[in-house]
Formats: C-alpha cells, structure tokens, sequence
C-alpha cells in the first residue's frame, strides 16, 4: 500500500519501489492526473530503471480509465518529456528518481506547454485525489499510441542553437548509464563531433558511480577521460538528463554560474535587453555580468517550480540555477541540460581558444560549493547566525530563501533542507582566505551545540 504522504515531495513523487511507490499508485496517480487535468491526451516517457516501464504502463493505464489517450514516447530524458509536453500541447508525465540510487523510482509531472506542477499548481491537491482513488470514470476509455519523440526533439533543439560552421571538437560525454547514452547520439548526429562516450549502457542500477554529477566524486572517470583523450570538453549528465555539468579541456570542474554567464550572454546577443534569472546561490558575477552585456537580471529562490514561474512573469529568455539547470524560453521556459551542452558547444566551436579560457572572463570569485550541516533545529540554528551577523557594519541580509547575508567582498546564503534535518551554506567572497575564514566562521555557529 503506497504512503501518499511520503511520496509526494515538493516538486514530484518519489520513493523507494516497491515499498513505498508501486503499479498500483502509479496507475491511481495516473488517473488523478487526467481528472485533475481534464486532458484529453497525456504524453508519457520514462527512463531506463527496471520499475520504469512498468509504472508507466500503469499510469497509462490510470490516465485511460478516466478517459484520455496517451501518446507513449518510451525511453527518453525528462526534457524530452518536456519537448513533448510543449510541441503536442499537452500534459506529461516522465518516470524517472532522476539521480536517486537504484531501488528508488518517481514521476515528475507537468501541464500542457510544459508548465511547471508543485504542491501550489495542483500537486497537493492531485495527492488527496490519488490516495482517495478519485477519478472521472470514463464510459469510453482512451487508447494508448506509441510514438518517436527522439527524432523531433534532437531536431528542435538543434533548431535553437546555431552549429554550423563550429570547428571539429573532440568531446567526452559521461551518461552516467543514465537516459544521456540514449540522446546524445541522436543529438551529435550531423554535427563535428568526435564522442568519448564513458557509460552509454543503459543500466538503472548504476554500476559505475551516481548519476549525479553534482558530487565531484562521480565527474572523476570524465576528468581522467578527458585528459587521456585530449578532449576539448566534458559532459555529465544525471540520470534523467535534464542536467548538464562540464570539464574543460584540462579536466577541471566548470561552475554551473560560470556557463549561466556563457549562456546568458549568448542569449542576450540574439536579444538586446532581455531579462535573466538566476537563483540566490549563483555567483555575484551572473548579474554583474548581465548587466555588462544590456540584459536585466532577476533573482529567484531555488528551485525548478520558482525559476519557471518567474520566468514566464517576466517573459526571461534563459534562467540558470548553480545545481546544473538551465531554463530556455524557447524550450517552453523549462529546464534542459542537452540545450545548454549544444550553447557551450556552440561557442566553444565558434572559436579556437581552448574552453578554460573561453570561460576564464566569466569566473570573478571563488566559492565554497554547498556544505551540508546536519541539526537538531533549523530554525534556532539559522537564527543563532543571523543575529551573530546581524550586528557588524556594512552587512545586510534577506530571507527570499533561507538566510542570505551580504557584504562588500563575499556573501553566504544558509537554507534548510526540505527533507532532511540539515542546513545547507553556500558561500562566496573575492578570494580564498576570505572565503575559508566566512566558511569557517559560519560552520562553527551552525554546529556549536550539535
């Protein structure tokens, strides 16, 4: 019997197969959602773990009993799933745990055009629905028809970002044996590229390392690659490749708000004055640099349902967020880690300096990545710090997400864990003692006493 109430998170549902999330809840979610939704079609695309197909069998099964049709994509990447979502002009839904380990599975969800489903957009209400099996009885159930999206989505992106006449570039791609060994051929098809493929097999119990390239330990077999390979870059995909992180061409990590600034000035000379957004925890140097270049910057809260929604407020023609996501107007405003590979791509091939200088006017300041601290009490915790810094000079804060306190030559941002009983500091300053002394400083108020 599934636990609603754990299973449905923020953003998706998630949890552990067969414990926690089954074919059972799977197809009672599906039904809720065409009710919710009154779709007359859902598109639905799942990833490569063993649970996969089988939980999308059973959300189709539940969206056709309350009478919509399904267009069944099969294999495929959540940003497939969004491209289908848009293009066909209908809701979606990917099975995927993105990069969770094996024995986990999910569903993330959207609405028609790829709109963004959170617990303020009609997740918490799809929650009751589902656990009380509510769902429009159809007299005539829908009819499930298979179709290929690969094609049209490596098409369209390929459509949004000019390739042509780039240089031949040797790249080295880390699918992680997640969905990114199933797209990226497709999408390199036709282009000068000489593929290092590390993981193309598709193999939902990860057998090499974590589909999450945000943890330095899992970009190590990309780093050696592209040394040994003499690449000109690095791709690393999560498991379900909606995120994209980059190697240069001497094997160092490139910060997600380093290719936020590469992107967003790409986009801001297809569009004079456009605006940006960027997340709390991007570098200072994003908007600096936004500016720079004509643009307007916007900051946001963290995460995907905040950045797509002030995005489409404001009509942003690209987001980018320091966890390795990137939001394209173009792309129906969601998030899509091959699109931001194909920009890189683009401007790295469009030129002959190698990538890390390509990239070194877009790096200002140093940063500590995110350290997790875990606590017995988030809140006393974040106060204990914001009344330590809260009395010295020439320091302001704001609470837009979590803590964030400024000064002239750094600033920090602490924010509780949605899920966990754990504080997470973000941390910036203009260069390295600076940043280990405020690191350092903070630490040791978060964890006096715990």
């Amino acid at each position: 019997m599934a636990d609603y109430a754990k299973i449905f998170k923020a953003y998706d549902v998630r949890g552990l197969v067969p414990t926690e999330l089954d074919e059972g809840a799977a197809e009672a979610v599906g039904a809720a959602f065409a009710s919710m939704t009154e779709a007359d079609a859902v598109v639905i695309v799942h990833d490569m773990r063993t649970s996969s197909e089988p939980l999308a069998t059973a959300f189709a099964r539940g969206a056709t009993s309350a009478g919509a049709n399904v267009v069944y994509g099969g294999l495929g990447s959540t940003d497939m799933l969004y491209y289908g979502s848009g293009s066909l002009e209908m809701p979606g839904a990917m099975i995927t745990a993105s990069h969770n380990p094996s024995r986990y599975n999910g569903i993330k969800l959207c609405r028609a055009g790829a709109r963004p489903v959170g617990q303020d957009t009609g997740l918490a209400r799809l929650q009751e629905m589902a656990r009380a099996g509510e769902r429009n009885l159809a007299a005539t159930p829908g009819v499930v028809t298979r179709q290929d999206l690969l094609s049209g989505y490596a098409s369209y992106l390929k459509n949004l970002v000019d390739l042509s006449g780039i240089r031949p570039l040797k790249v080295a791609v880390d699918a992680g044996n997640g969905m990114a060994g199933h797209t990226v051929p497709k999408v390199f098809a036709g282009l000068p590229i000489e593929t290092v493929p590390l993981y193309f097999e598709l193999d939902g119990s990860f057998p090499h390392h974590e589909a999450n390239p945000i943890d330095p330990a899992n970009l190590v077999d990309l780093q050696a690659a592209v040394r040994q390979s003499s690449a000109d870059i690095g791709l690393a995909f999560d498991g379900d490749a909606d995120r994209c992180f980059v190697v240069d061409e001497r094997g160092e990590i490139v910060s997600p708000s380093v290719l936020t600034a590469l992107i967003a000035v790409r986009e801001l000379a297809r569009e004079p004055g456009a605006t940006i957004i960027h997340n709390l925890i991007t570098s200072k140097a994003v908007p600096q640099i936004v500016i720079e270049h004509g643009g307007k910057p916007v900051r946001t809260r963290v995460g995907h349902s905040f950045i797509k929604a002030v995005m489409s407020e404001h009509g942003a023609i690209f987001g980018g967020e320091h966890s390795g996501h990137f939001y394209f107007r173009d792309f129906w405003f969601a998030d899509s880690g091959m699109l931001a590979a194909l920009h890189v791509l683009a401007a790295l091939g469009g030129q002959d300096r190698p990538l890390s200088e390509l990239l070194g006017q877009y790096s200002r300041y140093v940063a500590s990545g995110e350290i997790n601290s875990e606590v017995s009490d988030q809140a006393a915790a974040t106060a204990k710090v914001r009344q330590e810094f809260a009395r010295r000079k020439g320091v302001t804060a704001d609470e837009l997400d979590g803590l964030t306190v400024t000064s002239g030559d750094w600033w920090f941002n602490l924010r509780p864990s949605n899920t966990e009983p754990l504080l997470r500091l973000n941390v910036e300053a203009d260069d390295d003692e600076l940043l280990a002394k405020v690191t350092d400083e903070v630490l040791r108020i978060v964890r006096d006493g715990d």
